[in-house]
């Protein structure tokens, strides 16, 4: 199934203009993620934003920021106090944007990082926390908006920098990624590969602000993938080798749809 899955379905669709709602959701119906080049272009924030103009509009106002040693949030970690490996959660903290921001800064000159801050939250915060920059983006995405007869459940932004990664995982929501600065790699695997990446329950913890690892208190499992599509010959299944991982790279202005299990 997976090999006949790839051969129908190749790589990714990219589009250069925004599709109509009805091409859109021809995307929907597939399951299959698409790349808009420039979708975002026109915004606002993609034209307006940088490091003194996100400092001048919001200067100290508090946000949440998630920490970890490594930028290795929500991801499988070793915990040299007992060798056990964990599902790490972050430690959290609320910091004023001005510091939070010449921290990312002066990390992202570093080869490497010893104490990654991350803007991770996905509460809706664009339109909480950060509230401030929102006048630069539109309000939804009208396309997606229309195809789906749905307005979006929450709008986030996350904000980072080199040294931060994001754990292999999947979202039940179906998704529209838009990058306003820098560039963001993703790596894709279709649901029906599940069976590649040997999904295991992991016991939970939290760093601390030591950056110690505490276990959850009560104890919680997890389901994660411990298989790593960039190290394939690790934790493989009898499966991995069927694996057809899609890379994005995101750059200012483009847009990626994720559909729902991606």
């Amino acid at each position: 199934m997976l090999t006949t899955y790839h051969e129908l379905n190749g790589d990714i669709h990219v589009l250069y203009e925004e599709p109509s709602p009805l091409d859109f959701m021809r995307y929907v119906a597939k399951n299959r993620p698409l790349a808009v080049r420039g979708g975002c272009s026109k915004w606002l924030a993609v034209r307006k934003w940088n490091v003194d103009y996100l400092q001048k509009i919001m200067r100290d106002i508090p946000v949440k920021v998630a920490i970890t040693p490594l930028g290795n949030a929500d991801s499988a970690v070793k915990n040299p106090e007992d060798g056990l490996t964990y599902f790490a959660k972050p430690f959290e903290s609320d910091e004023p944007f001005s510091t939070f921001l010449s921290d990312l800064q002066s990390v992202n000159t570093q080869t490497t990082a010893q104490l990654v801050k991350y803007s991770q939250a996905q509460n809706d915060n664009f339109r909480g926390e950060y509230l401030p920059l929102y006048q630069d983006v539109e309000a939804d995405i009208r396309w997606a908006s229309i195809a789906l007869q749905k307005e979006p459940d929450a709008i986030n932004l996350w904000i980072g920098n080199k040294h931060s990664t994001t754990a292999l995982h999947r979202d039940n929501y179906e998704n529209i990624y838009c990058q306003i600065l820098g560039s963001k790699d993703f790596l894709l695997l279709a649901p029906v590969e599940t069976a590649c990446i040997n999904e295991k329950f992991l016991p939970s913890a939290a760093y601390a602000a030591d950056m110690s690892l505490n276990p959850d208190d009560p104890p919680a499992q997890v389901p994660y993938a411990v298989w790593d599509p960039d190290k394939p010959e690790e934790n493989s299944t009898a499966f991995s080798s069927l694996s057809r991982p899609i890379r994005v790279k995101l750059d200012p202005g483009d847009m990626l749809y994720l559909p729902a299990c991606w």
